[in-house]
């Protein structure tokens, strides 16, 4: 980026923030802090009137406002793009906004960009998945960040998978992220007083109270890698027969999938799993096919399983 460029994307920085950091500049355009405090000077001398407070950072004064931006190609084929994710991966409220926002920008395009955008706007298309949709509502996303915003209290009907029990709690929401075709609401929990991950199809219902909470949470990703740093996956590696192997499908990918290798004996396929005692479960569906390569401890999970299966079968015909 010639720096004619970058002084027209800092201004813009600075208009869409109320503060921007220096060194969140320098990494942002991959330049010195020393190369950021002379475009500084340079818009400034510009007439520019920027605000500069030492360890807090850079913020225009109050009224000022930059003339229309235009859009280059490249950038409204991105926002173009982003709809159709938008579109299928979250919920229709916050899909509709987003549909009017990029209308608007299409609204300041010159006419060639707005014909490109017609032509390749039926070329771009993000499919949903198979697995069928459970979303809290249809503004659930727009109520989540509603709270978030506002520092309000959620009350969440949640069902939780693994103990296979309903629960309804006030949580405080503190960020959300999408992860492996979900979205997840990181919150803490009044109930458990602790620190939770809600996954949002596991949302029964949804509420936004009036009741307001202190922000005094730790930042958003230190919660997200603390969760899943402690998340202890445990590597399984099987053998399955190949012509069992092509019923698989996508379940593989559910189980934690990380790699194959196809052999004359059959697929070696490698898996980083969150639970043995689940991986165990789906295993069992197609195990006349398949061989434990490791870990000991899912040979043990199976056997188990299996005992107790055979045990309730031997009770079945008793009666």
């Amino acid at each position: 980026m010639n720096r004619l460029d970058r002084l027209s994307a800092i201004l813009i920085q600075l208009q869409s923030r109320k503060v921007v950091k220096a060194q969140d500049l320098a990494s942002r355009y991959d330049i010195s802090l020393r190369t950021v405090y002379r475009d500084m000077r340079s818009l400034e001398e510009a007439g520019v009137p920027i605000i500069g407070e030492a360890g807090v950072g850079y913020s225009l004064a109050a009224g000022y406002r930059l003339p229309p931006v235009m859009f280059s190609r490249e950038e409204a084929t991105a926002f173009l793009t982003a709809e159709k994710l938008v579109s299928s991966l979250t919920d229709a409220a916050n899909s509709a906004s987003y549909r009017a926002a990029l209308d608007k920008i299409r609204a300041v395009l010159r006419s060639t960009e707005q014909n490109y955008l017609e032509h390749i706007d039926t070329r771009i298309e993000v499919l949903e998945s198979r697995r069928p949709a459970n979303h809290p509502g249809e503004n659930a996303m727009q109520t989540i960040l509603k709270a978030i915003a506002e520092r309000r209290l959620l009350e969440i009907d949640y069902f939780a998978y693994y103990r296979q029990e309903h629960t309804n709690r006030q949580v405080e929401p503190i960020g959300v992220f999408f992860l492996d075709n979900f979205w997840h609401l990181i919150a803490w929990c009044r109930s458990r007083k602790a620190i939770r991950d809600f996954r949002f199809d596991r949302i029964l219902n949804i509420r936004l109270l009036e009741l307001q909470f202190d922000d005094i949470h730790e930042p958003f990703m230190n919660y997200v890698r603390s969760l899943y740093r402690e998340m202890a996956l445990q590597p399984v590696q099987i053998s399955l027969d190949q012509h069992a192997y092509i019923h698989l499908g996508e379940q593989k990918y559910y189980q934690g999938f990380v790699s194959e290798e196809i052999t004359p004996e059959g697929v070696i396929m490698d898996f980083m799993t969150m639970s043995l005692e689940g991986f165990a479960r789906w295993y069992m569906s197609f195990s006349d096919c398949a061989t434990i390569l490791s870990p000991n401890a899912l040979i043990e999970k199976v056997k188990t399983i299996h005992t107790a299966a055979e045990k309730k079968m031997q009770q079945m015909q008793c009666c």
